[in-house]
């Protein structure tokens, strides 16, 4: 596994990360015993990095790799979790004390004395705007609460207020070959700022992988049964904000361009890859299988410039026109 350096606080993360939004249930109940066995495979696979959330299962995915993080012998790993979605904290109206408690509760549950990554979890436009927040995220890190700061975005807009805070490290942003426009509209600025690029939902929630077909259905507690339409939250954090059935037709329009020595899930985390401006990408799995196949993408060449053309293309031609949400 190559690992890449996320430059503002100096630490080196791998390039195919572990998301963990499924431990917490976010695709359904996941036995204790399948999360770790998901977790000690990423660890055998070289990965480094864990991205997690308080508000995934309210904060599970965070209990659980607390409990690992005990158990491991391996001391290089680095968690990045999230503030801004978790219980109460919307309805505080993001208050210093009530972001600093938020942090402090995934402290606890992490069981670590500081937080390597906290990212601002998709708070609102106008509290990126004001900016209070970044202040006290400066604080809490020269208070050693947390160690570095990032942000989770929905939009380019958002993106661009984040990269003019002093201190910033990170942007996690959803790209992927449904999802292209940060690419052009984002990555230039991110590197030239010097601030790393954590991507999120890579496989558009299992589109990339190529394996749904229309009749495809998910358990209720699966936000891609709840949430396709975003009557939950943000509709592009399901299927890249793409309507399933379109999504389907587009993977499957992808699937005879695959490059041969790779599976569909693999062409399309290597496509980010290549992009300079990434630093790791986070991939969720369900099975140890699924990390494997996920973590083999750091070795994998990188793809053709023709083969990038054609995904540009793609994307602008028969992609961008059905992309649903904020963007």
């Amino acid at each position: 596994m190559k690992s890449r350096t996320l430059s503002r606080p100096g630490i080196k993360l791998s390039e195919i990360g572990l998301g963990c939004w499924q431990l917490g249930g976010g695709f359904g109940p996941m036995e204790e015993a399948t999360a770790f066995a998901i977790l000690e495979k990423a660890v055998r696979e070289g990965i480094t990095f864990f991205d997690t959330a308080d508000a995934y299962g309210d904060g599970q995915s965070e209990r659980l790799i607390g409990r690992f993080l005990a158990q491991s012998a391996k001391k290089n790993l680095v968690v990045g979790t999230k503030v801004g979605r978790g219980a109460g904290l919307i309805s505080s109206g993001y208050t210093r004390d009530s972001v600093r408690t938020s942090i402090e509760r995934s402290r606890e549950r992490l069981g670590v004395p500081a937080i390597d990554l906290i990212q601002l979890h998709c708070v609102p436009t106008a509290v990126l705007t004001d900016g209070a927040i970044f202040d006290w995220l400066r604080e809490f890190q020269a208070e050693g609460l947390v160690r570095s700061f990032g942000a989770s975005v929905e939009t380019i807009e958002e993106g661009h207020l984040c990269l003019r805070q002093e201190g910033i490290a990170s942007l996690q942003v959803i790209v992927n070959m449904l999802r292209q426009k940060c690419v052009t509209e984002l990555f230039p600025y991110a590197l030239d700022a010097g601030v790393g690029i954590i991507a999120r939902l890579p496989l558009a929630s299992g589109l990339l992988a190529g394996k749904f077909s229309s009749d495809t259905t998910f358990a209720p507690t699966d936000h891609r049964h709840f949430n396709r339409d975003g009557d939950a939250f943000n509709v592009g954090e399901t299927f890249a904000g793409l309507p399933f059935e379109k999504g389907v037709e587009l993977a499957d329009r992808l699937k005879p361009h695959v490059p041969r020595g790779y599976t569909m899930a693999q062409w399309a985390q290597r496509w980010i890859l290549d992009h300079a401006a990434v630093t790791t990408l986070i991939t969720g799995a369900s099975t140890p299988a699924q990390v494997k196949e996920n973590a083999r993408v750091s070795k994998l060449d990188r793809l053709s410039a023709e083969d990038d053309r054609h995904l540009i293309t793609f994307y602008k031609d028969a992609v961008a026109p059905h992309i649903r949400g904020p963007y």
